[in-house]
C-alpha cells in the first residue's frame, strides 16, 4: 500500500522525496549505498514513474543522493542533524539559542505597521517597528520571520535590532521590563512566498510560530510571526512527573 496520501495538498513527488530523506536519515540507506531501482520504487509506493524521477531530483537538489548513468542513484550524503533549531520552551533558553546561532539576516521589507493582535493578546503600543526577513545558516535559509516591536523600544538599539536576532537584544536592554512571554507553534504548509523564501518545494511541511511578549502593564512590547521549514526545527518538551 502507498505510504503517499493522494489527497494531500502537498504534491506526492514532494512526499515521496520526505519519505526517501527519512530513510536515508535513519540510516536504511548507508552513504555510498544504493537506492532501490526506479521500477522497485515504483512499485512499492504505487507511483508514476515520473513521480520518482522527480523526488529523486529533489534529493539530488539537496545533495543527500546522485544519480549515475547506467548504475542507478546512490546516496552521497546524510541530512544534517545539526543544523535542526530547538524551539525552547523558556524565554531565557530562547535567547541563549539565538545567541548561539547568529544566523545570517536578509531584509525583506522594514516599515511601520500595525501588528496582527488576536484577542488576549495585550495592549497596544503607539507605533511598532516592522521587519521581515530571513534567517540562513550555512548558506541554508530556515526560516522567515515578521517581527513588530515596539517603537519606543526599537529606538533604543535600531542598530542591533536591525543587525542581530531580537530576543537576545530585548534580554540586554536595562529599561526593558518583560512581564510575559507565550509562543504557539502550529503546522501548515509553505505557500509560493515562502517556498520561494526558503528554498523548498511549494506545500512542504512548515511549523507556524507566533511569540509576544508584553511588559508589565500589558502593552505588546514584540510580536513575531515565524515560519521555520519543517526539517529544521525540533520541539521538545519538558514532561514533569
Amino acid at each position: 500500500m502507498s505510504a503517499l496520501v493522494s489527497k494531500s495538498p502537498v504534491p506526492r513527488y514532494a512526499q515521496l522525496a520526505d519519505l526517501l530523506r527519512q530513510r536515508i536519515a535513519r540510516g536504511v540507506w548507508a552513504k555510498g549505498q544504493k537506492l532501490p531501482s526506479l521500477e522497485e520504487l515504483v512499485r512499492e509506493f504505487d507511483v508514476a514513474r515520473v513521480t520518482v524521477r522527480q523526488a529523486v531530483e529533489l534529493l539530488a537538489r539537496d545533495g543527500l543522493v546522485s544519480p549515475q548513468a547506467g548504475r542507478g542513484t546512490f546516496v552521497t550524503a546524510v541530512p544534517r542533524q545539526d543544523r535542526r533549531l530547538k524551539l525552547e520552551s523558556s524565554l531565557r533558553a530562547l535567547a541563549d539559542v539565538y545567541r548561539n546561532d547568529k544566523p545570517k539576516l536578509t531584509l525583506i521589507e522594514e516599515a511601520s505597521a500595525v501588528p496582527p493582535f488576536q484577542a488576549g493578546d495585550g495592549t497596544a503600543a503607539r507605533r511598532y517597528h516592522f521587519l521581515r526577513r530571513v534567517h540562513s545558516t550555512a548558506e541554508q535559509p530556515y526560516c522567515v520571520i515578521s517581527l513588530y516591536l515596539d517603537d519606543h523600544v526599537f529606538r533604543m538599539a535600531p542598530s542591533r535590532f536591525r543587525k542581530e536576532t531580537a530576543i537576545p537584544v530585548l534580554l540586554d536592554l536595562p529599561k526593558v521590563k518583560i512581564a510575559s512571554a507565550r509562543q504557539t507553534v502550529t503546522l501548515s504548509t509553505a505557500d509560493v512566498e515562502v517556498a520561494e523564501h526558503l528554498g523548498i518545494p511549494l506545500y512542504s511541511p512548515v511549523a507556524l510560530v507566533r511569540r509576544i511578549f508584553t511588559a508589565t502593564d500589558g502593552t505588546v512590547l514584540y510580536l513575531a510571526e515565524v515560519t521555520y521549514r519543517g526539517d529544521y526545527i525540533h520541539f521538545e518538551m519538558d514532561l514533569r512527573p
